[in-house]
């Protein structure tokens, strides 16, 4: 597999912080969990379940492996982030922690006030499973610090569980990248840092065999980074060798790995990652990755697909207990699935205008004090939800 890695990557220009082509993945995928989460949980979807039996079957089943595509293009943006990054130091470590919070925890922690008062005012109207109890003190807490799940609290809102598991997924990166640096056996060395980010390539490989061998194939640990750490380090992967620090043989070889893990234990989510990892590799073999499709919505859609993530669970909620104080019809319950996208789509809007972007503008002010390089911020990587 012959790869124009520099070619592929053109890291040199302002506008490379943002790849067209990813944006166009995240659109879609962020477009299949909020569908997904529609006909899983209802309700209205059971109202409607007559009229479109085969579709809502493959949304409530197959929809969720949107998630691995941002695992794959989280993973990617990760290796672009890390490749700018000092992490000589536990100092630089905290502050990109600090930052990696304030950046996603803003809307977040709006998202999950909105999640509260939605299931409150939602239990007003209908009595459904999908409807959370008020919160505790230390369930609202464990929330807040993306603990909820690996302290067995019930989740406030669908999809939250992801986030937590791409912050782990983050730090640990970061942490073992640190870790790596400040080993005397780099420290002491004049390539010292090229040789130390060639140990993190290699010690994340061997942690994401692992995942596909081992970690992956135990449910209990899926409140765990490791779980999901052979889709991630394919997206870390894919950008190593398209940037030309890693030979095509390392993706080919991984590639091959993945088959081996499926036919050891078939499991589709590793199928749909590799997919993803193909049609980047793809784009960006044909040119196609930084550019296409050249569509202002696509952008948009990209870009506004981490504040749709968060925001149309507690939406679709509302919408669909205001309107199931009624007796609905198979049509009118498909309608207002609709209506409930709908309203998800401007909510998230709103969201990322006057909650995301403050937050990312303080982001960056935050790292111009500290004397971080911050050129084309507009274009700078999302958050991946």
């Amino acid at each position: 597999m012959s790869i124009p890695a520099h070619a592929a990557l053109p890291l040199g220009k302002p506008e490379s912080n943002r790849f067209q082509f990813l944006d166009l993945l995240r659109a879609l995928a962020a477009q299949l969990i909020v569908w997904h989460h529609l006909a899983f949980y209802g309700p209205l979807s059971h109202r409607a379940w007559n009229l479109a039996p085969r579709s809502l079957v493959w949304l409530h089943s197959h929809a969720r492996m949107g998630v691995q595509v941002f695992l794959v293009v989280g993973g990617f943006v990760a290796a672009q982030h890390l490749a700018k990054l000092n992490t000589s130091s536990w100092g630089n470590f905290n502050q990109e922690i600090s930052r990696r919070y304030r950046r996603i925890g803003g809307p977040y922690l709006v998202v999950l006030i909105m999640a509260v008062a939605a299931n409150a005012l939602a239990d007003l109207w209908i009595d459904h499973r999908s409807i959370s109890a008020p919160p505790t003190l230390g369930q609202f807490l464990a929330h807040a610090v993306f603990a909820q799940d690996v302290l067995g609290y019930e989740a406030l809102s669908a999809g939250v569980w992801y986030l937590s598991i791409d912050f782990q997924l983050f730090a640990l990166t970061l942490a073992l990248a640190t870790l790596i640096a400040k080993l005397p056996l780099f420290a002491n060395t004049a390539d010292g840092v090229n040789q130390s980010r060639r140990a993190l390539q290699w010690v994340l490989a061997l942690l994401a065999v692992c995942s596909l061998f081992w970690f992956n194939r135990v449910p209990a640990l899926d409140v765990w980074a490791v779980y999901f750490l052979g889709s991630y380090f394919l997206g870390m992967l894919l950008h190593w060798v398209l940037s030309g620090a890693l030979h095509s043989r390392a993706l080919t070889l991984y590639f091959l790995l993945i088959g081996v893990a499926l036919a050891v234990e078939w499991r589709p989510r590793l199928l749909v990652a590799a997919g993803t990892a193909g049609l980047i590799l793809l784009a960006a073999r044909s040119g196609r990755l930084l550019d296409w499709p050249s569509s202002p919505l696509v952008t948009y859609l990209g870009k506004t697909s981490f504040s749709l993530f968060l925001v149309h669970f507690p939406t679709c909620l509302v919408v669909s207990a205001w309107l199931l104080r009624n007796e609905l019809s198979p049509e009118q319950a498909l309608g207002g699935m609709v209506l409930a996208w709908a309203a998800s789509m401007g909510m998230s809007v709103l969201l990322y205008r006057y909650v995301e972007v403050p937050c990312l503008r303080l982001v960056n002010r935050s790292k111009l004090s500290d004397g971080m390089p911050t050129r084309h911020a507009a274009h700078s990587p999302q958050a991946q939800p």
